[in-house]
């Protein structure tokens, strides 16, 4: 992480959200490298469970997804939010770089091994049927082979649906490249192969808890000449957590109720359809007539 938090003013946040939905989008993913930074450096008083409300009243998105939020984030007020806005999906994305008090230090992050533990546990309480996916490194200065074995038992632990693993590289600008890179590529590259075998093991556990259940399929791509559809579950975000394929052939941005079936190659899922709970286009009770400042926004393409 390079500079300081930047947080965009909350109405720039919603008109970019609202040109998304003109331009289509079924699902918004909100971005940042930390989302729970959100406002600090605003001092409006304006913070995440704000935005994410906001964006509840001022769009009709049908899905709105956070990503990277780091666990010092997760608030009463947000797990408040989270559980009450059913738009708002039961999903995140929290990095927890490691499963190690020291190696964690050595990173200069805040959390600790308890703090994790005690937060990833608050939010399943209040929201029970959340998807958490993380992030880890490997081979990190002076990571032993000890603290990556507690790493491998956090995880064990921890259970998380999804796991991003990466082997530690220097970047430059960065205080951990003014450690010494002591760990072998191939003690790196065996730390990750066996990181990854565990948590496939663990998330095809996890999914096949999901099977035998409804749910809702927000539909990708439409497959007319097999007449099936590609589509994602709840818990599934794009391009990350695999897909569903679901047996009719529906218009993308269809929002349809599924019933998951099976697991297929351990992290895609094969649903069949129910029915169709939301076509393409904004049901009329959730219609909001607004007018855009279009030439106002200086957001950027975030989210597109």
């Amino acid at each position: 992480m390079r500079g300081k938090h930047r947080s965009f003013a909350l109405d720039e946040v919603v008109r970019e959200a609202q040109l998304l939905e003109l331009q289509g989008a079924r699902e918004l993913n909100l971005v940042a490298q930390d989302l729970a930074h959100y406002g600090r450096d605003r001092n409006d008083g304006i913070k995440l469970p704000d935005v994410l409300q906001a964006l509840v009243a001022g769009t009709s998105i049908p899905w709105i997804r956070m990503l990277y939020l780091y666990s010092a984030g997760i608030t009463d007020r947000l797990l408040d939010v989270v559980a009450r806005e059913d738009r708002v999906l039961p999903y995140l994305d929290m990095p927890i770089q490691h499963g190690s008090d020291l190696v964690l230090a050595r990173m200069r992050r805040p959390e600790r091994k308890r703090t994790i533990r005690e937060r990833v546990n608050k939010f399943r309480g209040a929201v029970p049927n959340v998807a958490i996916r993380t992030t880890c490194i490997v081979g990190f200065p002076g990571e032993t082979e000890q603290q990556f074995e507690e790493l491998l038992e956090f995880l064990e632990e921890m259970q998380f649906e999804r796991v991003g693993a990466f082997t530690y590289s220097a970047q430059e600008g960065t205080r951990a490249a003014q450690y010494q890179d002591d760990v072998p590529e191939t003690v790196k590259r065996e730390r990750l192969e066996r990181l990854t075998e565990l948590q496939r093991m663990i998330t095809a556990e996890k999914y096949e808890s999901r099977t035998g259940r409804t749910a809702l399929a927000l539909v990708d791509r439409s497959h007319q000449e097999l007449g099936t559809s590609q589509a994602r579950l709840p818990w599934q975000a794009d391009d990350i957590d695999g897909v569903t394929q679901i047996d009719v052939a529906l218009p993308p941005g269809t929002i349809a109720e599924v019933a998951v079936e099976e697991v297929v190659d351990d992290y895609d899922f094969q649903a069949s359809v129910i029915r169709v709970a939301q076509p393409l286009g904004v049901p009329e009770r959730h219609r909001v007539t607004r007018q855009l400042p279009i030439k106002q926004v200086t957001i950027g393409s975030y989210g597109r």
